[in-house]
């Protein structure tokens, strides 16, 4: 499968001045971990982007379901059968970038990321019960799997019934009731003919906009063309928006000239040895682990 496949459709829309304003990007809440002092550091690093503290700080998992969401509708795409497996990759990288879990070591025969189990490194609860609730999953297996198939697990797409029991259930909506408590989303009710649904239409704009802003930035304004030199949260936002099919809603706004540079990048990004750029020092082998299962 091309890494690149789904990113040459452009959504025709007029240019939404909006959605290219906005402040510094959102930030994840990660509080800081009470661990060894030599892993403090470099956790904290992985766990605080740089910003104005005031703003409303998302999760990976919140971001990516904030770009799925129609503003005015408040859901996301009847059609979009991606973001269930892109949120539990969100839900894994959150975990590894807060010092929870990491990547086994490669060992003497140098096996592949996709071969390599994820590992439990501290069970120090999050906070967030998504978060902790996934952590206790993998806390609780033995032995230990691979990316892949957590992703799996956490999905509920699994064959192996025994694994069910690792599903996370509702995920869309108690995210979109963290956005709501976060003053991002409301809540209404809509009548769909034949059943009613709860949905979750946009109440506050800036804060989107600011998200969407932080996206067109990285590829555009501030793309500092490597990898390993990318802010890690959003090196990681871009990939799971990607993999959960919501990418163009966050070049969209952009006139034709940004947005085929802003794709190209994305493109550029794609097509990167995630082995060699796991191998490289003070990568975060989580996400290129998290990067790879999504591309087999």
């Amino acid at each position: 499968m091309n890494r690149s496949d789904g990113l040459v459709r452009r959504a025709v829309k007029p240019r939404e001045n909006g959605a290219e304003g906005g402040g510094a990007g959102l930030n994840a809440n990660t509080p800081d971990d009470n661990q060894d002092t030599h892993d403090s550091n470099k956790d904290q690093e992985d766990n605080i982007d740089d910003g104005d503290s005031k703003e409303t700080r998302l999760t990976l998992m919140e971001e990516v379901l904030l770009l799925g969401l129609k503003d005015k509708e408040g859901y996301t795409s009847f059609w979009n059968d991606c973001i269930s497996s892109g949120l539990r990759g969100c839900i894994l990288i959150e975990l590894g970038l807060r010092g929870r879990v990491m990547i086994e070591k490669s060992g003497m025969r140098r096996r592949g990321l996709c071969t390599r189990k994820l590992i439990l490194k501290s069970d120090q609860q999050t906070g967030d019960v998504l978060l902790d609730e996934a952590l206790k999953h993998i806390k609780e297996t033995d032995p230990p799997e691979t990316v892949q198939s957590w992703i799996e697990y956490l999905s509920g797409e699994t064959w192996n019934p025994l694994k069910l029991r690792y599903q996370l259930k509702n995920v869309r909506e108690r995210l979109a009731k963290n956005l709501v408590e976060k003053g991002v989303l409301t809540t209404e009710k809509q009548n769909f003919l034949l059943f009613d649904m709860t949905t979750h239409p946009l109440s506050d704009n800036v804060v989107k906009c600011r998200l969407v802003k932080k996206i067109q930035d990285s590829v555009l304004s501030k793309w500092v063309n490597d990898a390993q030199r990318m802010d890690k949260r959003m090196l990681a936002l871009i990939f799971l928006a990607h993999a959960s099919d919501v990418i163009e809603n966050a070049f969209a706004p952009l006139n034709d000239d940004d947005y085929e540079v802003a794709m190209k990048r994305v493109r550029e990004l794609l097509d990167l040895d995630f082995e060699a750029e796991a191998a490289k020092p003070n990568a975060n082998e989580i996400l290129w682990a998290v990067f790879m299962a999504f591309t087999k």
